[in-house]
C-alpha cells in the first residue's frame, strides 16, 4: 500500500482525470500556501489496497492522518482544521 512520508499536515488521495480532484488541488495548495503548511498528494491508481479503500469517494483529504474530507474540500473547513 502507498503511504504518505508523513512529512505533511494533508494528503490528498486522487486519480488522474478527476475533475473533483483537480478542484481539490487547488483548494488545498492555496490553503496550504497561505498557512506555511505543505501537502502531499497520492494517486489512487497506484495502489490496489488504496482504490479498495477510496474507490469512487475521491478526492479524499486528511488533516494529520485523519479522515477530514471527500469529494469535496471546503476552504474554511481546512483552514480551521489546520488552525487557522
Amino acid at each position: 500500500m502507498s503511504t504518505p512520508t508523513g512529512s505533511a499536515r494533508v494528503t490528498l488521495y486522487t486519480r488522474p482525470g478527476c475533475h473533483l480532484c483537480d478542484a481539490a488541488r487547488e483548494v488545498v495548495a492555496s490553503v496550504c500556501d497561505d498557512l506555511g503548511e505543505s501537502f502531499e498528494e497520492v494517486d489512487i491508481t497506484t495502489d490496489d489496497e488504496l482504490e479498495d479503500r477510496f474507490g469512487e469517494d475521491i478526492p479524499v483529504t486528511f488533516v494529520d492522518g485523519r479522515q477530514h474530507d471527500f469529494w469535496r474540500v471546503d476552504e474554511t473547513r481546512l483552514r480551521t482544521a489546520l488552525g487557522a
